[in-house]
This record gives structure tokens, C-alpha cells and sequence, in this order.
């Protein structure tokens, strides 16, 4: 037996999340590799399958828990063998299939990378897939030619997940970083992660200009809706904006404008079925670029049954950073 959190639904169609133990039996039967999860986080994503906030279960009953890092136990696949250290994010797990907010789960071997070496389960986790995230975004942004010489990087909703870990990232790459946050406590806390200066996230939340004064080099947002579409009307000629989030909507209200009077670029950010070599990549630059004290300061350490309350406040916007989840205590 092991402890997990089980989601049900409920006759009226609301969602029933409780903290129960489960056997192996009960374990998805199409997956080839069985793990101990060591550590899991609590994501925005998660936080909506577990409150039933959005429909994002798509199979019941279902084992939340969108990321997971620990060891194999067993394996018939032959990337895999026991004992190998792994990290999973993404792949429909904790949607269409049972996830890792537990203490085991069942696995396709084909969705699992190797943890970088030296890197502990904990650390994977701090990182989770909002930091995987953050690096996508980051690392769009030197692949598309924005320099730490080309001016400002706007990183929205940056006492998030995805936002506090992109800060550290680029900061650490010597851009010069604004962040915008709806907590105005929190500007010593960005700045302790690199921002150069914060902003009122009300300055893009609302409907604006098509074009709006260039001020951006390049945007990692994690927000959508007015704040994605004002950060297009601001983003320099030639710009980049990458995206990933839709906290304040999943609408695009804007106009074409920037794109063709600007020529700015936008590009999605897809972290759930990112191709293999995309995932290593990002996790090798994670493990030799983000400062650990950074990492230290953004994440919060919690229980599986902590898991079922701070579920609720990340929706609601009072989760700061990074939640851990040790699923063994």
C-alpha cells in the first residue's frame, strides 16, 4: 500500500480530492516502468484538477500530479532499468493518466528523462514544471537573437512559478529584467532574484492600444488575455514574446498590429509534449544555470495532505514560487 491523493467525481460534477492509500493494483496497466516518487510539486494545472476549478481531469478516478522525481522500481522498457533516477513532467499525467502526487506511480518509460547528474529529487522538483517552463521560454528567446545587450525583458506574473524561476534564469544571464506582480509586497522578493525593477502587473491588465510605446525586447508570459496582448502593443521592433500561461484568461483580445507593423514575433511555449531532446536540453541548462540559492529562496516545502489546501490558494494567487511536495512524510 501508499499514500495518494485520489480525485473522484462527484454525481453533481464537482471533484472529491482526498488523501487515501492505494496497492499497485490500482496502477495504470499501459505503463512500462514503475517509480518511487521521492518528491512532486503542486502547479497551477494541478491546483485546477484537484479544486475542479477547470475540466482539466479528462479520465476518472485519477492520481494528480503533473511532475514526479525519484527511482525506478521496475522496468520492462529498455531505456530504463531499477535504480535509475529519473524526472517526469508533462505527458497528460495526472489528466489521462494517474500521476505522482503519491508515493509510487506507472510510467511510460518514453515520457521520463534522465535527472541531471548531482541533482537531488527535491532539486528536480523546486524546478518542476513551471521552472522547465521558464527555461523553454528563456532559451526561445536566445534562439530567436534576444540578447542581454537588446534591451529590457518583461516576465509577467513573476511571483508565480513560472515568473519567479524565469527571473532568476535571465537575471543570471545578465538581462536586465522588470517583472510584474499584483503584490506589491513582493518587489524585494523579485528583486532578491534578479529584477532590476517591478512593475504593477495593472499596467497591462487592462484593455489598451493596439500599439503601444516600445519598451520591450523580449516577454516571457505566463498570464494571457489583456496582459499578453498589451505586452505585444509594448514589445520593440523586431521583438520577441514567448507564452505559456493563461492566469488572467485563455482569450488573445489584440490586434495584429504589432506583428505587422513591428514585425514582433510570438511564439507558444509548450511544455507538456516537448520533444525528448527539447526536454533534456532545458534540464541540462537548469542544472548549470540556475542559481541554487535563488532556487532556495522561491521554493516551500510541504506534505501530501498540505497539498489538498495549497491547491486551492495557488489558484487564488496566494502560493509565492515554488511548492514541494514530499510524499513520503
Amino acid at each position: 500500500m501508499f499514500n495518494a491523493i485520489l480525485l473522484n467525481k462527484n454525481e453533481d460534477g464537482t471533484t472529491n480530492a482526498r488523501l487515501t492509500q492505494l496497492d499497485d493494483a490500482q496502477l495504470p496497466a499501459d505503463g512500462d516502468v514503475t517509480v518511487r516518487i521521492d518528491y512532486s510539486t503542486v502547479n497551477y494545472k494541478d491546483g485546477l484538477a484537484i479544486t475542479g476549478k477547470s475540466p482539466v481531469v479528462r479520465k476518472w478516478p485519477m492520481v494528480p500530479g503533473i511532475d514526479g522525481a525519484g527511482e525506478v522500481i521496475a522496468s520492462s522498457h529498455p531505456d530504463w532499468k531499477e535504480g535509475d533516477a529519473f524526472v517526469l513532467n508533462g505527458w497528460g499525467v495526472g489528466e489521462m493518466h494517474m500521476g505522482c502526487l503519491a508515493q509510487r506511480a506507472r510510467l511510460k518509460g518514453d515520457w521520463l528523462i534522465p535527472r541531471p547528474p548531482g541533482m537531488s529529487a527535491k532539486t528536480a522538483m523546486a524546478i518542476g514544471t513551471a521552472g522547465y517552463t521558464a527555461m523553454l521560454c528563456a532559451m526561445a528567446l536566445q534562439d530567436n537573437d534576444v540578447t542581454k545587450d537588446s534591451g529590457d525583458i518583461l516576465v509577467t506574473g513573476a511571483s508565480g512559478g513560472v515568473g519567479s524561476v524565469a527571473v532568476a534564469i535571465l537575471s543570471g544571464w545578465g538581462y536586465r529584467v522588470v517583472a510584474s506582480t499584483g503584490k506589491s509586497a513582493e518587489a524585494d522578493y523579485l528583486k532578491s532574484l534578479g529584477a532590476t525593477e517591478v512593475i504593477d502587473r495593472a499596467e497591462l491588465s487592462a484593455p489598451g492600444k493596439p500599439l503601444q510605446k516600445e519598451r520591450w525586447a523580449g516577454v516571457v508570459d505566463a498570464v494571457g488575455s489583456h496582459t499578453l496582448v498589451n505586452a505585444l502593443a509594448q514589445t520593440r521592433y523586431g521583438g520577441v514574446v514567448t507564452a505559456c500561461g493563461l492566469a488572467q484568461g485563455l482569450d488573445l483580445p489584440g490586434s495584429v498590429a504589432p506583428f505587422i507593423l513591428r514585425g514582433v514575433r510570438l511564439i507558444g511555449i509548450d511544455s507538456v509534449m516537448a520533444p525528448k531532446t527539447r526536454r533534456i536540453a532545458a534540464w541540462q541548462k537548469l542544472a548549470a544555470d540556475l542559481d541554487a540559492a535563488k532556487l532556495a529562496a522561491i521554493t516551500q516545502e510541504i506534505t501530501l495532505a498540505d497539498a489538498l489546501v495549497k491547491a486551492r490558494d495557488i489558484i487564488e494567487g496566494k502560493v509565492r514560487g515554488r511548492l514541494v511536495v514530499n510524499v513520503n512524510v
